[in-house]
């Protein structure tokens, strides 16, 4: 059991891995916002909200928003509104998570 459980972690963290480096890849080649500290961002939780963007890239809200907005429009993230809040949601992470 221990070393089924053993492997299957590292199966997820492999995909997360992978994941982590596409998002990076396509996202440096396709925006000009992009850094290292929106990728980190991104990956720290399965989703994301513009509080979160603006504090770790310390631009403004509606920076953060646009940024956010843009990448769900490319297909990286999904859009949720709950109750007041928005939330993006890390599209590849949270499929990896919830297998």
């Amino acid at each position: 059991g221990v070393e089924r459980t053993s492997r299957q972690t590292i199966e997820i963290i492999e995909s997360i891995n992978e994941a982590f480096l596409d998002y990076k890849h396509r996202i440096r080649s396709t925006f000009r916002f992009y850094s290292q500290d929106l990728i980190n961002n991104l990956f720290f939780h399965p989703y994301t909200k513009i509080e979160f963007v603006e504090k770790s890239l310390k631009v403004s809200r509606l920076t953060a928003a646009k940024y956010l907005d843009k990448l769900s429009t490319a297909g990286f993230l999904k859009k949720e509104k709950i109750r007041r809040s928005n939330y993006y949601i890390n599209k590849a992470l949270f499929n990896i998570l919830a297998k």
